[in-house]
């Protein structure tokens, strides 16, 4: 097992990361301005965007096109975008270097049937050639730092990784997040980081390798860059509803007591109380975000339903229900209030 008290500063580029950086994952519906900040605020090294469609992007859907803002106050932050033709590809991250992100990030890992069924995302796992010529011409055609995010394999008899690895590398990118499942198993199961292990290993790999994949709590995170010695962290499912699990991981890295209110360079962790306003601040910031009430308190609800906090209450379920039913900020912020622990 591999010592935290030898790692080296982690590096894109320019971008410097420091030691055993978290970064938040992008996530479809989740990743948006409003939870990237929280993140940031609780210790996110480096957060994404939620997934760019190429084809949206180039056709200016304006939904689209709202993904690409980005705040000073989030930076570092990556793009990421997704498509299956060269071409549009290289237009679509011509445009979003125009928003002037820190990173520009390739999905090929989404597993999602209507976007790998097409032949984008994961489902580029099945056409490698296709994939590298995409990956060398969007870092031709770019001045940021390009990196690619990505699965094990198509399925357990296309364990590709290893070898992929050093491909997309020759290829250009600056770094690469490998999420410890095969497309087929999309998220059932337990995610594997043994290849992931292999591949940062790999003393013909020069980059950064980026580990993701069922990590939900501080404990696994250590666990992770102990075992397989990877560059960074990615949190993806462990933070729907949990930003502040960012600073629990920070903490745990660095061996601090949670009690030790003396040491500057731990975070001091929200009380459930805190917790409850840090999720009526992100309802609130969704409906600025997205321009309506119920437009927010919608796309909060994934939050609410996968939180922690509210594990272990007992007779909870009529609660959850309600505030998963409520259509108003005056409703929902009620039935926060009055939760008790």
């Amino acid at each position: 097992m591999l010592s935290l008290q030898k790692f080296f500063l982690m590096k894109i580029r320019d971008i410097d990361f420091g030691e055993f950086p978290v970064f938040l994952a992008p996530m479809e519906d989740v990743t948006d301005l409003a939870f990237r900040l929280i993140c940031k605020q609780f210790g996110a090294d480096l957060v994404y965007t939620e997934f760019v469609s190429a084809d949206a992007l180039i056709r200016n859907v304006s939904r689209t096109e709202q993904k690409l803002t980005v705040l000073q106050e989030e930076r570092p932050v990556s793009v990421q975008i997704y498509g299956k033709d060269v071409t549009t590809m290289v237009e679509a991250a011509q445009i979003v270097e125009q928003s002037k992100p820190d990173i520009l990030d390739i999905n090929f890992g989404c597993p999602v049937k209507k976007i790998a069924s097409k032949g984008a995302g994961a489902g580029l796992l099945r056409d490698i050639p296709k994939m590298l010529e995409i990956t060398r011409e969007v870092v031709k055609a770019v001045k940021l730092p390009v990196t690619v995010k990505t699965r094990l394999g198509w399925d357990s008899n296309s364990l590709v990784i290893t070898e992929l690895a050093l491909m997309l590398q020759d290829c250009g990118i600056e770094a690469l997040a490998i999420h410890g499942r095969t497309r087929m198993q999309m998220y059932a199961g337990e995610a594997d980081w043994t290849l992931t292990g292999e591949v940062r290993r790999n003393p013909l790999i020069k980059i950064p390798i980026i580990g993701n994949g069922d990590v939900t709590s501080a404990k696994i995170a250590k666990e992770n860059f102990e075992k397989y010695g990877v560059d960074a962290i990615m949190v993806g499912r462990g933070a729907i509803g949990n930003a502040w699990i960012f600073a629990e991981i920070k903490n745990e890295i660095a061996g601090q007591a949670l009690n030790d209110r003396e040491n500057k360079n731990r975070f001091i962790l929200p009380t459930n109380e805190q917790k409850k306003e840090i999720l009526k601040t992100h309802i609130l910031r969704s409906i600025e975000w997205l321009g309506g009430e119920r437009k927010g308190i919608v796309h909060s609800r994934r939050h609410i339903a996968a939180t922690p906090l509210f594990k272990g209450i007992p007779n909870f379920r009529p609660t959850r229900i309600a505030m998963l039913r409520a259509e108003t900020k005056e409703e929902i912020f009620g039935l926060i209030d009055n939760i008790e622990f």
